[in-house]
């Protein structure tokens, strides 16, 4: 019996043998990317997984390997046409050779991968948000609120030190029309694995004071124009969509338009342009309370016009009146005068008679 025996080496052996003889080629697989793990010699280390899909539980998992002279040319590649890094989290349609190492056992060694797989499932995955959204009846709940005026008062959600919330404070700042906007900075993570809830966690914090502002500013610009996909999850995009203040996201990219970008009250493409779509904003209402100022002015002085010409033609009319009335009464007292007279003489003349 112990003559038949195998040392674990010469089974592993055996193993690798029979899967270099029965999967010698290469294979296009569709998996999603698990712990993924790029180290300093240039090697990224992973691992494949497929997902129940009604119970999201794990039903399959590869250990995966992409090689430096691999993983350099592929990872750029990726990046360049999707727009986003090779990470976590990504469903992937990769070609890999099958191996077993002795010592460390079962993997996938990747040797291409197509990205227009992966873009189809960003905006599936998109789509399925979307349609979730519109089901509850809150996809565009924050389109339809209106934007207060002046919207001056913002509370912005970015990272600290980005230079594009540094481009959106100056811009603000320094409008040629000296506005005046307040700004409250809610510092939060915009990219990684952490984004999503940091993302909430400040949409949170200021619907704590949501009586303090008009608008909320979601920037990112400023870092790489990747990494997007916090922007496309459910969880901000349910929560920015039943905001009760007016959103306006300038995430910083041109080729993709985020879930977040499609609920929110106004995209715009970057920081920049959402200060200026504030200035635009009260600049409008600026104008519009200068053009409600002069047409006041100008109504209110038609009416003063309008009645002082009247108080004029009543004043003359009165000391026409009166002039009339003075002269009637004038030509009375002469007429009661003159009566008053005559009636004197006669009254003398009679007198004088009686002393004669």
């Amino acid at each position: 019996m112990f003559d038949k025996s195998l040392s674990l080496t010469e089974l592993n052996y055996r193993i690798r043998d029979a899967i270099r003889d029965h999967l010698p080629d290469t294979y296009w697989i569709r998996a999603e990317t698990s712990d993924v793990r790029p180290n300093r010699n240039g090697h990224c280390y992973l691992e494949f997984i497929e997902k129940d899909p009604v119970k999201q539980s794990i039903v399959a998992k590869a250990r995966g390997v992409i090689w430096s002279g691999v993983f350099q040319m592929l990872s750029v590649y990726f990046e360049q046409e999707t727009g986003q890094p090779f990470t976590s989290g990504m469903n992937v349609l990769v070609r890999v050779s099958v191996d077993f190492h002795e010592l460390y056992g079962y993997s996938l060694s990747v040797t291409d991968i197509d990205p227009s797989f992966t873009l189809g499932e960003i905006a599936r995955q998109r789509q399925l948000v979307l349609k979730q959204l519109d089901e509850e009846g809150v996809l565009t709940l924050n389109k339809e609120l209106p934007l207060p005026e002046p919207a001056n008062r913002i509370a912005v959600i970015s990272s600290p030190t980005a230079a594009g919330y540094e481009d959106f404070r100056d811009q603000l700042l320094k409008n040629q029309a000296g506005l005046v906007f307040y700004t409250k900075l809610f510092p939060a993570v915009m990219q990684g694995e952490r984004s999503e809830a940091s993302i909430i966690a400040a949409l949170e914090k200021i619907f704590q004071y949501k009586e303090l502002f008009d608008a909320v500013a979601i920037i990112r610009g400023g870092g790489a124009s990747s990494d997007l996909s916090c922007f496309d999850s459910y969880g901000v995009a349910a929560h920015v969509a039943q905001f009760p203040l007016p959103v306006v996201s300038g995430i910083g990219h041109e080729r993709d338009v985020t879930v977040l970008d499609m609920v929110a009250h106004t995209r715009a493409k970057t920081p920049t342009a959402v200060a200026e779509f504030f200035i635009n904003a009260v600049w409008k209402t600026f104008s519009d309370l200068i053009g409600l100022q002069d047409r006041m002015v100008s109504a209110s002085e038609a009416i003063a016009m309008k009645e002082q010409n009247l108080l004029f033609s009543l004043s003359k009319e009165v000391v026409h009146l009166s002039m009339r009335l003075l002269q009637k009464e004038t030509a009375g007292i002469q007429q009661v005068t003159a009566t008053m007279g005559h009636a004197l003489k006669q009254h003398l003349l009679q007198q004088s008679h009686l002393i004669t």
